[in-house]
C-alpha cells in the first residue's frame, strides 16, 4: 500500500460509493420497464378477450396499470437516494460493521475469526460505473452471508484483503 492509500481498517464510518444511487436507479428502471411491457401485454390480452368483464372493470383496468407502473418508476427513482443515506461501513483491525437499512434498520458485525471467504463480484451496470459487491460467507447460520453493494471496485478489493483471516487466524 503506498502513502497516498488511507488506511483501510481505521474504525471510522463510511458510506458506500454515491454512483450507487444511479446503478440502483438504473436497474429499478429497468425492472420496471420489464414489468410494464409484459404486464400490459396481459392488460390487453385480458381486456381483448375478457367479454364477460364488467364494463366499469375493463374502463379501471387501464388506470390502475398506468398508476402501477408510475408508482413502481417513482419508488425505482426515490428509493436509492434514501438507502445511500442509510448505509455504511465500519472496518478495524477486529472485523467489519455493516449498517444499512431506511425503516427497519440493521446493524451486522462480521469479526475477522468467522470469515470463511469473501468475494467480490460486479454486475454489468456496477463494472459500468466502476463498483462492485463485497460478499462476506462466515461460519453460522443468521447471517452467513453478508454483501455490501455500492462499493467502488478498488475498495471493495482491499477491504477484501483486510478482511480476510490472516495465516495464524484460523477460519472456523
Amino acid at each position: 500500500m503506498d502513502d497516498d492509500t488511507p488506511a483501510i481498517a481505521d474504525g471510522e464510518a463510511h458510506r458506500v460509493d454515491p454512483r450507487s444511487i444511479r446503478v440502483q436507479q438504473l436497474g429499478g428502471w429497468i425492472f420496471t420497464a420489464v414489468i410494464a411491457a409484459g404486464s400490459l401485454i396481459g392488460l390487453g390480452v385480458g381486456l381483448f378477450t375478457g367479454d364477460d368483464m364488467p364494463d366499469w372493470l375493463r374502463r379501471m383496468l387501464p388506470w390502475l396499470w398506468l398508476t402501477a407502473i408510475i408508482l413502481m418508476a417513482w419508488h425505482a427513482h426515490w428509493w436509492p437516494r434514501r438507502a445511500y443515506e442509510h448505509t455504511s461501513y465500519r472496518v478495524d483491525p477486529q472485523g467489519i460493521e455493516i449498517q444499512k437499512g431506511v425503516y427497519w434498520r440493521v446493524t451486522i458485525n462480521v469479526p475477522r475469526s468467522r470469515v470463511q471467504h469473501i468475494d467480490v463480484s460486479q454486475g454489468p451496470l456496477e463494472r459500468r460505473y466502476g463498483l462492485g459487491t463485497l460478499v462476506i460467507y462466515t461460519a453460522g447460520t443468521d447471517h452467513a452471508k453478508v454483501d455490501l453493494a455500492g462499493l467502488e471496485h478498488g475498495v471493495a478489493l482491499r477491504l477484501r484483503q483486510q478482511l480476510l483471516p490472516s495465516g495464524d487466524a484460523d477460519a472456523v
